[in-house]
C-alpha cells in the first residue's frame, strides 16, 4: 500500500477553524480502501485537545533560519483516538499557543510568516534526515505552499525532488504573502530560482505552490472554473497551469454526521421517521429561544464574514419580517463585530421571530441542523461548502447562493434539484429565496417529498476519496 503524508495546519478534532479541518479529519480515513495509507501532520498547538493527548517523540532536529537556530521535534500520537497515524511538529515559542491563526483579540499573529516557514522547513528537514518514507506529500492551502518549492529547489532537501507533491486550494482568498525582506527565513536555494517565488512583487506562497506542485486541485469543480475565469491577478497563472488543475468536491464524514447516532443529539432518527425526528428537535429549539411555532424555521450557521454573505442577513431578514411575519429564524455564529451587532439588534427587535447566538457551539449547531426546516447560505464565494451537505444529511433543505461548490451540490428544485438557489449576493435575492422557502413549506406534500429525497443523497467521502486516489496513482509508480 502506498503512503501519503497530508500536511496541514488544521485537522478535526485536533485543531479546526473551518472546512479544511473537517477534510483533514475525514479524507485520510477513506483512502486505504483505494490502496493508500494516509498520515496527517500538524503544528503542535497548546489547545485543549493537544493538552489532553499523549505524544511520543520520534525525531529531534534543528535548522538555520536567518541568524537563528530553530529547534523542533516530530511527535506521534500515542493512542488510537484517530483512525490514522497523526504527527505533530513541536516548535517552542511559535505554535505553543491556544489559537490556530488569531490571538484572543481576533488579530493575526505578528509572526505568522516565521511560523509558517518554520513549520514547513521542519517537515522537509525531518523527511530528509530521519528514517521515514512516504510515497507522496499532500499540502493544503498557502500555509504549506512553499513545500513544493523546497523539495525541488533547495540544496539541503534536494533528495526529495522526485517525491510527488500534491496541493489543494481550500480557500484561494488567502495567499500567504511574504515580503522579500524576509527572504533569509527560507532555506538556502539557487538564487536563479527566485522568480518562481515571485508574484505581485512578493514571495507568494499560493502562487509558488501552483507553479511547483505536481498536481493542483480545488475542493469543487465549479470553484476551479471560477478561478480559471476570475482569480484576480492570479488568473493568468492558473490558466497557464490549468493542465495540472482539477476540482474534486469535498465529502462529509457520515459516521460523525449521522442523525441515527449523533453524539451531540439527545434524540435520534429511528426507522427513518423524519417527521418525529425533525419535530422533536424543532419543538425544542422553538421552546429554548421562545420563537413562534407553526411556521418554517430558517437557520444560518457559520462565520460572520464578508465571504459568507453574513452582512446581508440582517437587512434581508428584516425586509422579510416587515412583509411576512409567518417565519422564524435562528442565527448561530460569530466574527465581524459589526455583523454581530446587527444580528443582535435584529433579534432584540423581533424577539419572537429571530434568535441570535453569538458563539461557536458545536452541540447547538447539530441541534439546529436537526430541527430546522431550511438552512440559508448567502455566500459571496464558497470553494466547496460543507454546511449544505450537513443540512441535507439531517433532512434540512439548503437555500444557497449559486457559487463554487454550492453550484455542484445544490441545483435548484425548479430544475429537478435538491434545494433553493439564487444568483446574486444581494438582499433582494435573499428575500426572494426566503419567500420561495415559505411557499414550499406551505405545500406540505412537496416539502416532505423534498425532505425525504435529500436525506437519501450520498455526500460521503467514498467517491471523492476514489478521485484523490486516482490523482495519486497518476504520479506515484
Amino acid at each position: 500500500m502506498k503512503s501519503i503524508l497530508h500536511i496541514s495546519t488544521e485537522c478535526y478534532p485536533a485543531a479546526k477553524a473551518g472546512g479544511m479541518g473537517d477534510v483533514l479529519g475525514a479524507l485520510p480515513q477513506y483512502l486505504p480502501v483505494h490502496g493508500f495509507s494516509a498520515s496527517v501532520i500538524l503544528p503542535k498547538y497548546k489547545n485543549a485537545w493537544f493538552e489532553s493527548h499523549s505524544f511520543a517523540k520520534v525525531y529531534s532536529g534543528e535548522f538555520a533560519m536567518d541568524n537563528e537556530k530553530i529547534q523542533f521535534s516530530i511527535e506521534i500520537l500515542n493512542n488510537s483516538d484517530l483512525p490514522f497515524p497523526f504527527y505533530a511538529v513541536r516548535i517552542p515559542g511559535l505554535f505553543d499557543r491556544p489559537q490556530i491563526y488569531l490571538n484572543e483579540d481576533g488579530v493575526a499573529f505578528n509572526d505568522e510568516v516565521k511560523r509558517n516557514i518554520a513549520f514547513q522547513t521542519s517537515i522537509v528537514h525531518w523527511l530528509v534526515n530521519d528514517d521515514v518514507s512516504f510515497d507522496g506529500l499532500h499540502c493544503h492551502d498557502h500555509m504549506t505552499g512553499l513545500i513544493p518549492f523546497f523539495t525541488k529547489h533547495t540544496k539541503a532537501y534536494s533528495s526529495l525532488s522526485e517525491l510527488p507533491v500534491f496541493f489543494t486550494i481550500h480557500n484561494g482568498q488567502y495567499r500567504g504573502y511574504i515580503e522579500w525582506a524576509d527572504l533569509a527565513l527560507l532555506p538556502v536555494f539557487d538564487k536563479d530560482k527566485k522568480g518562481i517565488l515571485d508574484w505581485d512583487d512578493k514571495i507568494h506562497s499560493l502562487a509558488t505552490a501552483i507553479k511547483c506542485a505536481w498536481k493542483v486541485n480545488t475542493v469543487s469543480p465549479s470553484y476551479m472554473k471560477e478561478l480559471l475565469n476570475d482569480f484576480d491577478n492570479l488568473t493568468p497563472l492558473v490558466l497557464n497551469e490549468q493542465r495540472k488543475c482539477s476540482g474534486i468536491i469535498n465529502g462529509i464524514d457520515i459516521d460523525i454526521w449521522d442523525p441515527e447516532s449523533d453524539k451531540y443529539l439527545d434524540a435520534h432518527l429511528e426507522n427513518k421517521n423524519w417527521k418525529a425526528f425533525k419535530g422533536k428537535h424543532k419543538t425544542d429549539l422553538l421552546k429554548k429561544f421562545n420563537l413562534k411555532s407553526r411556521r418554517p424555521l430558517i437557520s444560518f450557521i457559520g462565520r460572520f464574514a464578508y465571504e459568507k454573505g453574513a452582512d446581508l442577513l440582517s437587512g434581508a431578514i428584516e425586509k422579510v419580517l416587515e412583509s411576512n411575519s409567518n417565519v422564524s429564524f435562528i442565527i448561530l455564529g460569530s466574527g465581524d463585530k459589526r455583523i454581530e451587532l446587527a444580528i443582535e439588534n435584529l433579534a432584540l427587535k423581533y424577539k419572537r421571530e429571530v434568535a441570535s447566538i453569538i458563539a461557536y457551539d458545536e452541540k447547538l449547531a447539530r441541534k439546529i441542523y436537526a430541527g430546522s426546516d431550511f438552512l440559508i447560505m448567502p455566500s459571496r464565494f464558497e470553494p466547496c461548502g460543507l454546511n449544505q451537505m450537513y443540512s441535507m444529511r439531517y433532512a434540512t433543505v439548503p437555500v444557497v447562493r449559486s457559487t463554487g461548490g454550492l453550484i455542484d451540490t445544490v441545483p435548484d428544485i425548479s430544475n429537478g434539484g435538491n434545494g433553493i438557489s439564487f444568483e446574486n449576493a444581494e438582499e433582494e435575492d435573499i428575500v426572494h429565496a426566503i419567500g420561495r422557502s415559505i411557499d414550499l413549506y406551505a405545500n406540505k406534500n412537496a416539502f416532505y417529498n423534498l425532505r425525504n429525497y435529500i436525506s437519501k443523497l450520498d455526500y460521503s467521502w467514498g467517491s471523492s476519496a476514489f478521485k484523490y486516489a486516482q490523482l495519486y496513482k497518476n504520479f506515484i509508480n
